[in-house]
């Protein structure tokens, strides 16, 4: 379990300030997005809680570690492209990451376990060019997943995928992640992808980056009906100063 903070984070780039005072708290167990418009600073806010960059100002702490080593390893984080060692199995890949701290033959077996959950079985000794997009997509989330690390970074992991692909590993991602324990942070540009699989969304402003709405998404648990789910796409896309939604 998870509990992240930021507090007054800041991270300039020679001129460019990308993210400016910046507060937020990640509670255990709750599946959060940011959604904002490119370029303000969504990714550098992983790199940073994941110890790719440096802080410029404040405090990032993931279950009150707040040194860059330790935070790394209380992250697993999930980038847009699968990332699969093309001459590796199926089993093979998703049992990487583990592979190197518990040994080969426990992390696949491990893997093994889940496969059916992912709806991988059967697929154990497929590579990665016999498999589709949205299989590779599956593999990569089992690989990060198999690390059990307290808190999940999915940087916009659907995106490369088509619009099909995408609406079908969204609503499995949120049907999985209900049987899970660990916390999450998604970055997306999908306001419709956020309302499905969030618990509560955070809109951010253009640079530098800052949240300026936040939407409930289930404050109670309960899964949103067809029509307040309409409901929170247009407040998230009102946030955005975005279109409104077609009726």
């Amino acid at each position: 379990m998870a509990e992240v903070t930021y507090e007054h984070v800041s991270k300039r780039f020679d001129t460019v300030v990308a993210v400016n005072d910046f507060d937020l708290k990640v509670p255990d167990g709750e599946f959060l997005v940011l959604v904002g418009p490119s370029g303000c600073g969504k990714s550098t806010l992983f790199s940073l809680i994941a110890g790719v960059e440096t802080l410029s100002a404040g405090r990032i702490a993931v279950n009150g570690r707040t040194d860059a080593d330790r935070r790394r390893l209380s992250v697993g984080y999930m980038f847009q492209k699968d990332l699969l060692f093309p001459w590796r199995t199926l089993l093979d890949n998703a049992a990487l990451g583990l592979e190197i701290s518990i040994g080969r033959a426990t992390a696949r077996e491990r893997a093994r376990e889940l496969l059916p959950r992912f709806g991988l079985e059967g697929f154990e000794q497929h590579r990665p060019a016999e498999l589709s997009g949205g299989m590779r997509q599956r593999v990569a989330l089992l690989r990060t997943l198999l690390l059990e690390r307290p808190l999940l970074l999915l940087d916009e992991p659907f995106a490369s995928l088509d619009a099909l692909t995408r609406r079908e590993l969204q609503t499995w991602l949120r049907e999985t992640w209900s049987s899970g324990s660990q916390g999450a942070l998604l970055v997306t540009h999908d306001v419709r992808e956020a309302v499905v699989l969030s618990d509560r969304i955070y809109v951010m402003g253009p640079l530098p980056g800052t949240i300026t709405h936040e939407v409930p998404v289930r404050p109670s648990g309960a899964e949103p009906d067809a029509t307040r789910r309409t409901a929170l796409e247009q407040q998230v896309l009102e946030a955005l100063h975005l279109e409104r939604v077609a009726p």
